[in-house]
């Protein structure tokens, strides 16, 4: 009977850990925000839409989607700024294509977990006309539909792994008597927006979206080391990026890259623990920024990782 007490004893113990410990260390990974950017699509289209403001399809579903993940308020979403001067000292800001490596490549030099890329390959009109008689008048009953598809893949910058890859076709369709010609065509944002094209688009990449927020989370969220001095650490996440204060880190200092000589993706690098941070100021450079005591090691330097406790 002593025994199985005991055993009750420990079973309330571990059931107390799972239901209370848990939950908590899971709150503490989601509230770190992932980078993220976002590639301009390719247009694979019959290229006879342009945006109101002269760019191409693919650009402004680009755009869109940039636009929807900054107000999910969910990923550190890179400014286009920043990644088309990167592009274009790539070589890459001309020719627009944009493979997983290159892709994998830019995303690592721009500090981002998940790179974002695709095509849109439908983005269009139809319309057909049904005819018909009422009391010996003909009579044309019209219907308009208006198709957005767009190939998208998600690709994990630290191995250039496509961790998803899928295709987003959405269609929005109206009947009447009669159908208005501006809807073929659209000047403006709010011209865009009340388009049958234009929900259509909107409901691809509120697909995209879900797409990534289901697989964020499989990737391994990650800082580096500004600056290590006199004690102190000051890392490139702060409060903007989901850290906290007394929130603790371990930072690895990365060795050689080991890449698979088959497929040519990176199977991670022969890294050193160099010790563990704690969050003291995570408002540095208006909250994208945070300065950390060192809790252990030494030899902390300028580039190391930084990942979760």
């Amino acid at each position: 009977m002593r025994r199985m007490s005991l055993t009750m004893q420990w079973l309330w113990v571990v059931l107390f850990v799972l239901t209370t410990v848990s939950p908590v260390m899971a709150r503490g990974s989601k509230s770190l925000k992932k980078r993220i950017a976002v590639f301009v699509f390719q247009d694979k289209t019959d290229k006879r839409f342009r945006w109101w403001d002269g760019r191409s399809v693919g650009d402004g579903v680009a755009d869109m989607l940039t636009t929807a993940l900054v107000k999910s308020g969910k990923y550190i979403v890179l400014e286009r700024q920043e990644m088309d001067k990167l592009l274009q000292e790539q070589d890459l800001g001309t020719s627009g294509i944009v493979t997983p490596e290159s892709a994998a490549k830019i995303g690592k030099m721009l500090g981002v977990e998940l790179a974002v890329m695709g095509a849109v390959t439908e983005f269009g009109y139809s319309k057909s006309e049904v005819g018909g008689a009422i009391k010996g008048i003909g009579l044309g009953v019209k219907s308009q539909a208006a198709t957005v598809a767009v190939d998208v893949r998600l690709v994990n910058t630290s191995t250039g792994e496509i961790v998803a890859a899928e295709n987003v076709r959405k269609s929005k369709s109206k009947k009447g008597l009669r159908i208005r010609t501006d809807e073929w065509r659209f000047n403006s944002r709010n011209d865009f927006d009340q388009s049958l094209v234009g929900k259509a688009a909107r409901d691809a990449i509120n697909s995209v979206v879900k797409l990534i927020d289901k697989h964020a989370p499989k990737i391994r969220w990650q800082a580096k080391v500004v600056l290590a001095k006199s004690g102190m650490v000051v890392i490139n996440a702060g409060a903007s990026a989901g850290v906290k204060k007394g929130q603790r880190f371990v930072v690895f200092h990365p060795g050689e890259e080991l890449i698979d000589p088959d497929t040519g993706l990176s199977l991670g690098s022969m890294e050193t623990e160099v010790g563990m941070i704690e969050v003291v100021n995570n408002q540095m450079g208006n909250g994208k920024a945070s300065q950390c005591k060192i809790i252990s090691g030494d030899g902390f330097a300028r580039g190391d990782l930084v990942r979760e406790k």
